[in-house]
């Protein structure tokens, strides 16, 4: 198997990073049209939109409907190709993102990725999650590697810290995913086996989330940008993007899958159910005690759920647990790049068993 190793064709990061984004997307054309939700587009239209003009880009809004899927990307596509718009900039989360890069690849135009969170590492991806309209998973869908991302530190740092929070939950899976698929010889994302500079990354991702997620967490509290907020932004957004995509997804992703089956986890973040899916993960293959034990007190630390009350499900019927378990081992599942076959059964006992160390893990920290 060749090896395959994909990333954004740029990366700009920084502080006032949107009041010079007119300079970098002047190279993919004269018009933009510009996507997003009412709080991404208010938190940077107005500097975004001079800092365009300034370089000879129109900047036409469009508001982005709130879920990733099929109606919606038709609907963004349409519009873009209705205002002749060389190239479509999707501002906000990874749901706008997703959209944004299914409809630029639907018309063969760029695209270019303004977060204004850092909540996941859809980003940096050619990757796009597509779920129904009532927001419950469907396929992966592969469009190319965003043209350019560009990520405003000082506006990451003014979000809600629960988002910041979130993505490093996202970020956590990548190393321990990446490993199991590099250890099976699994694919990664692009159908090649894993660099070993995505490896790296991957790794890079884990430990800058170890030493300085705390400290970013703190900064984000304070509205304030920080080399530490800095570190952590990178990885959830350009390491573990780079690093899930190259290096490939597991059983984590697939368990966060499987829990949109079930309706109380609903109001719950992406990367909040991918933290709880890295930890039954760890389950799964039986992972060392002393990892079990950084990954459940990094979670406690920044405030990710470890237990299935923390995610909204305060009653884990078996019903419940089985069907997120059949969902999330379904074929075509990552859950199958995995070391060992895992069945139904297994990945319902491991979040059984993942929410009773939990569990114990919040009551030692109070005691």
């Amino acid at each position: 198997m060749q090896k395959i190793l994909i990333a954004p064709g740029r990366y700009v990061q920084g502080a006032g990073a949107c009041s010079q984004s007119g300079a970098q997307v002047a190279k993919l054309g004269k018009k933009a049209l510009v996507i997003g939700g009412k709080r991404g587009l208010g938190a940077v239209e107005k500097t975004m939109k001079e800092s365009f003009e300034a370089s000879g880009v129109a900047f036409v809004k469009e508001s982005f409907g709130g879920e990733c899927c099929f109606k919606e990307i038709d609907r963004v596509a349409s519009v873009a190709k209705d205002k002749g718009a060389d190239f479509i900039v999707s501002v906000g989360g990874g749901k706008a993102h997703d959209t944004g890069k299914m409809a630029a690849f639907k018309l063969g135009i760029p695209v270019v990725v303004v977060p204004t969170i850092a909540a996941t590492d859809a980003p940096c991806s050619a990757l796009s999650v597509v779920y129904s309209e009532e927001g419950v998973f469907e396929s992966y869908e592969f469009p190319p590697s965003p043209d350019m991302v560009i990520v405003d530190t000082e506006i990451v740092a003014k979000a809600p810290t629960r988002l910041l929070v979130s993505g490093m939950g996202d970020a956590l899976a990548t190393w321990f995913e990446a490993e199991a698929c590099y250890k099976t010889r699994a694919s990664n994302m692009p159908g090649g086996a894993a660099t070993e500079a995505a490896m790296a990354l991957a790794r890079l991702c884990y430990d800058q989330l170890l030493e300085y997620g705390y400290e970013a967490k703190l900064a984000c509290d304070a509205d304030v940008v920080t080399p530490a907020l800095e570190r952590i932004v990178e990885a959830n957004t350009l390491l573990s993007g780079m690093g899930f995509e190259s290096g490939g997804l597991a059983a984590a992703h697939a368990i966060h899958n499987g829990m949109t089956a079930i309706e109380e986890m609903h109001q719950m973040y992406h990367g909040e159910k991918v933290a709880f899916g890295t930890l039954t993960q760890l389950v799964l293959q039986d992972s060392p005690k002393e990892i079990m034990e950084d990954v459940l007190d990094f979670c406690s630390s920044v405030g990710l759920p470890i237990t299935l009350a923390q995610l909204g499900l305060k009653d884990p019927t078996p019903e419940k647990i089985m069907a997120a378990a059949e969902m999330a081992t379904a074929e075509g599942e990552t859950i199958h790049n995995q070391p060992c076959k895992v069945t139904a059964s297994d990945v319902a006992n491991a979040m059984m068993a993942a929410d009773a160390l939990g569990r114990s893990w919040l009551a030692l920290d109070k005691s």
